[in-house]
């Protein structure tokens, strides 16, 4: 076992209490106060251990606030709004949002910008960004005020809860030790009912793993009703499947390249993919519509990104030519993040539709 501090710290947990939950283990190895992975550290870019969307080009912002600001349009221009994002990274999405925003007359002077985000690093980098924002621990402290929020790759790194299939019925994964180091192993006793499960699992066969996040679907919720009850608009973007199905996807990033997500926990990522279907549900639960999820590649194509695209090259060099077109392409192929990634849209009940989900 790769030892570090939190890494005893769960050792000593498993000792005193025996196995923990996979939930726990990834809560912890991504959020312990003092030693979780995204508390002591800035994982973004060349010298981290990924890239977001935002970091690729300001392309992926300003589309994302120009459709923000196209429902607040249609919501009558409220004069007062929040505009949230959870999981801001270094806050360069909402910095090139609400340079988009600023193009559409009066709907800066009517944001207040509020970030959720737990990491004392980030919030430093954002604060670079971005200093007259509000932060916040959680989305319950969001001010009631017409939402518009952003979530982009945070509901990928919420815990997951793993059960297996066995000849019993759905056991939980838990987490143990061994000489080796952090194991997953299954509980002993099956699950008394399967309801916590999406329909599309229920029947999976032997050995196939059932994988869902309650966090997710009750932040999920908890945005939805929030837009119900106050107007707004969201959008969920994310690497994950469209519809509900049995499958491990619990991985880990570490430089660029997979790792282990048992070894060395808090010096890796740890991510699931997001079921879609179970978060449209969930919004659905919360009042709000749901619209797609789309690809991601398809709903910048139809914002304009090709548009945006072609105004950036006008008066740039050859070489920043290229880069512009490299980055149009990651963003958009289906051989990069363009498929992968999908986007959920989250509208008040009996909304039109908007753009990007035809």
């Amino acid at each position: 076992m790769t030892e570090n501090a939190l890494a005893r710290h769960i050792a000593r947990l498993i000792e005193e209490t025996g196995p923990i939950p996979l939930s726990h283990f990834m809560a912890l190895a991504l959020g312990h106060p003092d030693h979780g992975y995204y508390m002591t550290r800035d994982p973004l870019g060349a010298k981290g251990d990924f890239t977001t969307a935002p970091e690729i080009s300001q392309m992926f912002g300003e589309l994302i606030g120009l459709w923000l600001a196209d429902q607040w349009l249609r919501q009558g221009t409220p004069k007062r709004v929040a505009i949230a994002e959870l999981g801001p990274g270094r806050g360069t999405l909402m910095s090139d949002l609400l340079r988009a925003v600023s193009s559409v007359p009066g709907m800066r002077d009517a944001a207040e910008v509020h970030f959720v985000e737990t990491s004392p690093v980030l919030r430093e980098a954002q604060k670079a960004r971005i200093p007259h924002a509000t932060w916040h621990d959680s989305v319950a402290t969001l001010p009631p005020l017409p939402l518009f929020l952003v979530a982009n790759e945070f509901f990928d790194a919420l815990p997951v809860t793993q059960y297996q299939r066995t000849r019993q019925g759905w056991c939980e994964r838990y987490v143990r030790l061994d000489s080796g180091g952090f194991v997953p192993v299954l509980a002993p006793v099956p699950l008394v009912s399967d309801a916590a499960l999406p329909a599309a699992m229920r029947n999976a066969a032997e050995g196939e793993t059932a994988e869902i996040s309650p966090a997710s679907t009750a932040i999920a919720e908890e945005i939805a009703s929030r837009i119900a009850s106050h107007g707004g608009a969201a959008l969920v973007i994310d690497y994950g499947h469209a519809k509900s199905a049995a499958g491990d996807t619990l991985q880990a990033v570490k430089n660029h390249e997979y790792a282990n997500p048992f070894e060395a926990p808090g010096t890796a990522d740890i991510t699931a993919h997001v079921d879609f279907e179970t978060l449209a549900h969930a919004i659905r639960a919360g009042g709000a519509d749901a619209h797609g999820p789309v690809e991601q590649g398809a709903f910048l194509t139809a914002l304009g990104i090709d548009g945006r695209a072609e105004a950036l090259s006008r008066n740039a060099t050859a070489s920043q030519r290229e880069d512009i077109e490299r980055a149009r392409q990651r963003l958009t192929g289906a051989h990069e993040m363009g498929s992968l990634f999908k986007v959920l849209g989250i509208t008040p009940h009996g909304s039109t539709l908007p753009a990007g989900f035809a």
